[in-house]
């Protein structure tokens, strides 16, 4: 089979098309033929290593837990395990399958049964790929560690990208009142996604305003936690959910030290893919509650081009890797 390999830390160009070993599914895994992808930051920050922790977990030097990049992957399912038991030959699936090596970016994946739910019937294969990690994300973002209450005043930084475009739908499904950090060429998006006030960066510095939020969602935030703090209210919550080594460091080290100060919270995001969440987001995706952004499809052997665009942040929703 074909597979996007990478077997060093570096740019996009460490990525080649392969041809690799067919997997075979253990006794508890599926073997899906993998029909589309998507990718995410998390795709290009294990490529390249940033932040360092990524080496910790995927090999010091090089990467060695995995050469496959790809957490989402929706296809149909050619062979199950003999102690798999929701799903059979023929079913069309999908899910994050991060927690077995990413691997996404190949035409098979074999991947746990508990990582995948059966794909939403109203969606294409394409769009049920973007779903799995961004939206679960944006869901445990908000719901699970921005403990997300009704009316609350929330703001999503970064509201145009793949999680972000999640996260304003989510959050007006939680009934809070959304305002959308984006550029001025992402606007009119954001307010069609139903953001109630937008904020253009290039315009306008939502940390000098006098508003103040409930809860901050940071999208591969880019703004000093401070920033963030000054902007939140007297019992506000910011979420990092995404951005640089410096953000990840402020929200795993400076956010707990000053949650001791005051009633605000501010902490970095751990999100865990499960399947009860994703039959959540699939109920809402089949009610039409929630609904993908897809920016640019690429085949599977333009990944690198793909990785390219998302990696300049410049994407409007999600980039979708088309396999089969």
């Amino acid at each position: 089979m074909k597979a996007i390999v990478y077997t060093e830390y570096g740019s996009p160009d460490v990525l080649q098309l392969k041809e690799v070993e067919k997997p075979v599914p253990a006794e508890d895994e599926v073997l899906v033929q993998v029909h589309a992808s998507s990718v995410n930051a998390a795709d290009w920050r294990m490529m390249r290593a940033d932040p360092f922790l990524v080496r910790l977990y995927a090999g010091l030097l090089k990467p060695k837990k995995f050469h496959t990049l790809g957490a989402d992957i929706a296809g149909r399912v050619e062979a199950v395990g003999k102690n798999v038991r929701q799903f059979k030959a023929g079913d069309e699936v999908f899910g994050d399958v991060s927690s077995t090596g990413f691997g996404g970016f190949a035409e098979y994946k074999c991947a746990r049964e508990s990582e995948l739910i059966l794909k939403p019937t109203n969606l294409s294969f394409e769009e049920a790929a973007t779903v799995p990690l961004a939206a679960m994300t944006a869901l445990h973002g908000l719901r699970d560690k921005g403990q997300i209450q009704p009316g609350q005043q929330v703001l999503i930084h970064g509201a145009s990208g793949g999680v972000g475009t999640y996260a304003v739908q989510l959050a007006k499904y939680f009934g809070a009142v959304v305002t959308a950090v984006c550029s001025t060429d992402k606007v009119e998006m954001a307010r069609a996604l139903g953001a109630d006030f937008v904020i253009d960066y290039t315009r306008e510095d939502f940390s000098l305003s006098r508003r103040q939020f409930d809860l901050i969602l940071a999208v591969n935030g880019n703004r000093s936690i401070f920033d963030y703090k000054r902007a939140l209210s007297p019992n506000g919550i910011y979420v990092m959910a995404g951005g640089n080594q410096s953000q990840l460091f402020q929200a795993l080290l400076l956010g707990p030290w000053l949650s001791l100060f005051g009633k605000q919270k501010l902490g970095a995001l751990t999100s865990n893919p499960n399947q009860k969440d994703l039959q959540l987001l699939k109920e809402l995706l089949e009610s039409g509650q929630l609904k993908p952004v897809i920016d640019k499809r690429y085949p599977l052997h333009e990944v690198a081009e793909a990785i390219r665009y998302v990696e300049a942040g410049h994407a409007k929703g999600k980039v979708v890797i088309a396999v089969a």
